[in-house]
């Protein structure tokens, strides 16, 4: 199994209480921390403007602008946002600025690519929030922009949602050009969402990585709709990489497993959530797949894989102030499960 991770950049209150002027510092060092080490293939970013569980005055560090960074800080892990909103940007710009983040780092970018969904964050930004079917309507003519400016070094499309005439693409990612054994499609591409009739479908036709549900019953049910799709597309299925994201809270016993259930609460109240919410939160996440001991994670993970779940992508709460949840996964779970 292949395993990513989530850098703190403060969307899920994971920079509380740290003064701005250091939470550069703080996201650095988890990243070079994974960049020096051989557990996780890869980073990721979240593509949000505004805190969750709910908006708040806390920092949210903008997605691409971290990319970039981290394309200069690194030197190994692959660099991905999970997911970037189609919407927040011209395709033909992100497709550009994708580009440049993959020269910078040395062919390094994966592109997670989604509808959106976060309605406050649309409306504050005066994106508007458009109806579902116009979101994926969106998504669909950006990701056939990308594909083109990326193997063809330009675009054209007159399309519903986009219009874009001879848009170039210059320099090109490295990958797909002069990357020794990178994909013909250029960046890959991460189509993140499990709907059903359209995100799946636009899976099939473009994707080299999903990211849907990571439960059990739910990712069989995903990826059975997907093997679908990809028989309508004449589109191999196992072409694809079924990816899904996991919110790990780790210790070497049940106790270690609270403290940091309760650390989670802590940070929520720090941030200003109230109390109803902040118990509503922590109870989702004790019920979630990769909540326990080292053990546990390791039988939940295998049983994914069984399913054909191969690339796990992974959050800590705590990883701005302390490492050793990581460090523990790291040790005592990766080894059971890396190839």
């Amino acid at each position: 199994m292949r395993f990513g991770v989530f850098i703190p950049q403060g969307w899920r209150m994971d920079l509380v209480g740290i003064d701005p002027s250091q939470q550069w510092e703080a996201m650095s060092d988890v990243v070079s921390h994974v960049d020096q080490g051989e557990t996780f293939e890869s980073v990721w970013v979240y593509d949000h403007f505004h805190t969750v569980p709910e908006p708040s005055g806390e920092a949210t560090h903008e997605a691409w602008t971290l990319m970039a960074a981290f394309a200069a800080s690194t030197s190994r892990v692959r660099l991905g946002q999970m997911c970037t909103c189609m919407s927040y940007r011209n395709p033909a710009y992100l497709a550009k600025v994708a580009a440049t983040v993959d020269v910078i780092s040395g062919g390094r970018v994966e592109m997670g690519i989604g509808a959106g969904w976060y309605e406050h964050e649309w409306r504050a930004f005066g994106y508007g929030f458009p109806r579902a079917g116009e979101r994926l309507g969106a998504l669909r003519e950006g990701v056939a922009v990308f594909r083109d400016m990326w193997t063809k070094g330009s675009a054209t499309l007159d399309g519903e949602h986009y219009q874009v005439d001879g848009a170039i693409c210059a320099p090109r990612p490295l990958q797909g050009t002069s990357s020794p054994g990178s994909a013909a499609n250029g960046i890959p591409m991460w189509i993140a969402g499990g709907g059903e009739k359209v995100t799946l479908k636009i899976a099939a036709e473009y994707a080299d990585y999903t990211n849907f549900d990571g439960s059990a019953d739910e990712f069989d049910h995903k990826s059975e709709v997907l093997r679908g799709h990809c028989a309508d597309a004449g589109r191999d299925f196992d072409s694809i990489v079924r990816s899904a994201n996991y919110n790990v809270v780790i210790g070497e016993t049940e106790a270690e497993v609270e403290d940091r259930l309760a650390f989670y609460g802590d940070l929520l109240r720090r941030g200003g959530v109230a109390e109803a919410k902040v118990a509503e939160q922590v109870a989702g996440l004790r019920t979630q797949p990769a909540v326990g001991t080292p053990e546990q994670i390791v039988t939940t993970l295998k049983g994914m894989e069984a399913k054909g779940m191969t690339y796990a992508i992974t959050y800590f709460a705590e990883a701005a102030y302390d490492r050793s949840g990581i460090e523990l996964f790291e040790s005592s779970v990766a080894p059971e499960l890396r190839r």
